[in-house]
């Protein structure tokens, strides 16, 4: 999982090409998810929140670092099944559209090459091929 997270977070950081498997997403989603966790409860202790809604300061900007990243391998995701990074912005839909994207990054991506680039996984070695596309 690490060496997941790793691959999406500092190698590929702004790359929205190629395709992306379902675990490289998820395993990105769990790692974010946990260190968001760890990170506001490290914030509850310590006093670093502010407003209202008592947002941390750590988690934050934490969610500010790996926004880009999350987006990129959202995007290969998409691509990964067949769909325009675009089609994205259909989270902007209430319910609906945070509940078709769930089903979207649940989808089996498209077997062998799509528009979008290669199957990964054709790749041998998928983990040293993540985001990467094929000219």
């Amino acid at each position: 999982m690490i060496e997941w997270y790793k691959k999406v977070v500092f190698e590929n950081y702004a790359n929205f090409d190629g395709r992306a498997r379902r675990s490289e997403y998820w395993y990105f989603a769990l790692a974010s998810g946990i260190i968001s966790i760890i990170l506001t409860i490290v914030d509850n202790i310590t006093g670093l929140t502010f407003g209202a809604a008592e947002t941390g300061i750590i988690s934050g900007l934490y969610s500010l670092l790996v926004l880009i990243p999350g987006i990129g391998v959202s995007v290969r995701r998409l691509h990964d099944v067949g769909k325009s990074g675009w089609f994205l912005l259909i989270i902007f839909i209430p319910i609906i559209g945070a509940i078709w994207l769930i089903i979207l990054a649940c989808t089996n991506g498209t077997q062998g090459p799509n528009e979008f680039g290669q199957d990964p996984k054709n790749d041998f070695n998928e983990i040293n091929e993540i985001g990467k596309v094929e000219a």
